[in-house]
């Protein structure tokens, strides 16, 4: 009778970490979506822009590991919380940064805000989460993500054109600091903190837990670089979300130049790929966890599902580099992208599982390495397109897909790092 009246505030949390998660990516893709305007404004060059993109995922590259340590030492509220405040900070001062320099370091600046926040949302998964639920709040983590640049180059767009694009960034601003008090005020590091969980909730959510004391540790580092399925793990996700960030960064204008769509066009037809990796996200975490439950092997699961969705990608995202008909080609990169959720989101519940009470510093590594991914994007994107057209940089983009593959059989899911 107890279990009937549990309550289900866990899953409350897990709506905040949607939202916060949709408010980062919009906050990168408004910039992407208003790059054209931007360059016109100041006079940019594609290669001027994908550097101004680069340092953002510098900053946050850079910043994966120590904002996992932070989360780990000082707890997922305080430092989700300061993360969400500080980036939303940076990205209401983008509107008033006036050339190449004052852009580069805005941007910067936001990066290193925003490391923190999914090693923070990673740990909250681990500690606010029954063990067999970790593939379905991986799915929120993700889907926030993927939701921005949804909704973004529309609302991005609309608001454009009512306001301004400067209008844009000050408004995002704002919303971020209000998620960031929400984030202090709800989800205490541990939910027995909390007065909206109640007992039964609090035993489900430790059910089958070794260790429900949740030590403020730092990880063994040494231990935990001595070990391949932690590189293999990062390596892996360099490579995904790189491919991501080339249709992060450039989708928009990549649409607009090659295929002529206009800026209200594009604003509605960017967003086609964005619906599909969440689409394939969210049936992918809720159908993993089932498979797992169901008796079949973590370790099959999630390597079959991470390798064969970057390998899909790849194969597709050259057929769109063949395709000249417009809407056929946003087909083919919305299948590309799609499929790479796949990959997504068995790297981060293979996170939440392999890490454990590292969470956060497991997800900082592997984020790192997905942020050097995210550094290259932008810039490498560019040159090979300013050099060889659009085509050859999107095919070598789909390329880089097979070693991601051959990296997913060393990352073991099934087998925690410590």
């Amino acid at each position: 009778m107890e279990r009937k009246t549990m309550t289900n505030f866990r899953w409350k949390v897990a709506w905040l970490i949607f939202a916060i998660s949709f408010v980062s990516y919009m906050d990168r893709v408004n910039l992407s979506v208003a790059t054209p305007v931007i360059m016109q404004e100041f006079g940019f060059t594609k290669i001027d822009m994908g550097l101004i993109q680069s340092f953002f995922f510098a900053g946050y590259a850079l910043f994966q590991v120590p904002g996992g340590m932070m989360a780990e030492r000082f707890g997922h509220r305080l430092t989700g919380s300061l993360a969400v405040v500080w980036w939303s900070v940076f990205t209401a001062l983008t509107a008033v940064a006036s050339g190449k320099f004052s852009f580069a370091t805005v941007r910067l600046l936001f990066g290193v805000g925003e490391a923190p926040i999914y090693p923070a949302a990673a740990i909250a998964g681990h500690r606010w989460f029954n063990k067999g639920e970790k593939g379905k709040v991986s799915s929120f983590i993700l889907n926030g993500c993927f939701f921005g640049p949804v909704v973004g180059p529309a609302v991005t767009v609309a608001l454009m054109a009512a306001l301004g694009w400067k209008a844009v960034f000050w408004l995002f601003g704002i919303i971020g600091v209000l998620l960031g008090v929400l984030w202090f005020k709800l989800v205490p590091d541990n939910p027995k903190q909390s007065p909206y969980v109640n007992e039964a909730e609090l035993e489900y959510i430790n059910d089958g837990r070794e260790n429900t004391v949740e030590a403020k540790e730092i990880a063994p580092w040494g231990k935990l670089l001595k070990s391949s399925q932690f590189w293999s793990l990062g390596l892996q996700f360099m490579i995904t979300d790189y491919i991501m960030y080339v249709f992060l960064a450039w989708l928009p204008l990549y649409l607009m130049e090659v295929h002529g769509f206009s800026l209200s066009k594009m604003g509605l037809w960017a967003a086609a790929p964005w619906l599909s990796l969440m689409a394939v996200v969210s049936c992918c975490g809720y159908l993993s966890d089932k498979a797992i439950a169901a008796g079949f092997s973590q370790n099959l699961v999630k390597t079959s599902t991470g390798a064969v969705g970057i390998l899909l990608c790849a194969c597709t995202l050259f057929i769109a580099t063949r395709t000249a008909d417009p809407m056929m080609n946003v087909f083919w990169l919305s299948v590309a992208l799609g499929s790479l959720g796949l990959t997504m989101s068995a790297s981060w519940s293979s996170v939440i599982s392999m890490g454990g009470r590292f969470a956060g510093s497991v997800s900082g590594w592997m984020n790192f390495w997905g942020n050097i991914g995210g550094v290259l994007a932008p810039s490498v994107t560019a040159w090979v397109a300013t050099t060889y057209g659009w085509q050859a940089a999107l095919a070598v983009t789909a390329v880089s897909g097979i070693a991601g593959a051959v990296l997913w059989l060393f990352v073991k899911p099934d087998k925690a790092i410590v």
